[in-house]
């Protein structure tokens, strides 16, 4: 659950209540250190590279990804941020959250985009982003990277690479924060 949804959109009068830390902060580093690597494999190096994070939860962790990739490889890395408010499917069914900000340092034309997110669920986010990439120039090839896919797709989307694959029910919440990644529910205040 990204910060602005935090701040700003708590359903019905509720917060959310973690009930198990299923990744420690340590288990995130890790998991960023080892996506950097098959990021790196996967591209042979960083040239043509842009790591782009989604607001809100996606950009502390793409500033991350990136760090390690420019330590590992001894090379600068673009970075970028992306709002993809409104963009989704769904603007006008629920209430559109204040616009963050949306920085992209270059064309894209010709570059290797690597997307940054906190949680994969439905896919939604990532198609309304995929839409927004496009307005800013044809990439030769997205990528995306997520801390955690917790399935239930409703888009036939899938990321390239993941922290941790984490089953979840449908009614659960995932929040990706500096404290690890948490597992938990919606209740009442």
């Amino acid at each position: 659950m990204a910060e602005r949804e935090r701040k700003l959109a708590k359903p019905g009068g509720k917060v959310f209540s973690a009930h198990s830390l299923v990744m420690e902060p340590t288990d995130v580093s890790r998991a960023l250190i080892r996506m950097a690597h098959e990021i790196i494999e996967r591209n042979h190096g960083v040239g043509d590279l842009i790591v782009i994070g989604l607001q809100t939860g996606g950009v502390p962790l793409a500033t991350r990804l990136r760090a390690h990739l420019e330590e590992i490889t001894h090379s600068l890395v673009p970075l970028g941020t992306l709002d993809v408010a409104f963009y989704r499917d769904d603007y006008g069914i629920r209430p559109v959250l204040p616009e963050e900000v949306t920085l992209i340092p270059c064309d894209l034309t010709q570059k290797t985009v690597v997307l940054v997110d906190d949680v994969l669920f439905t896919g939604r986010t990532v198609r309304a982003a995929l839409d927004a990439l496009a307005d800013h120039g044809r990439a030769r090839c997205i990528q995306l990277a997520v801390m955690v896919d917790r399935g239930h797709r409703e888009l036939p989307i899938k990321p390239d690479y993941v922290g941790k694959n984490l089953p979840t029910r449908r009614d659960e919440m995932v929040d990706v924060s500096d404290q690890g990644v948490a597992l938990g529910e919606l209740v009442d205040k």
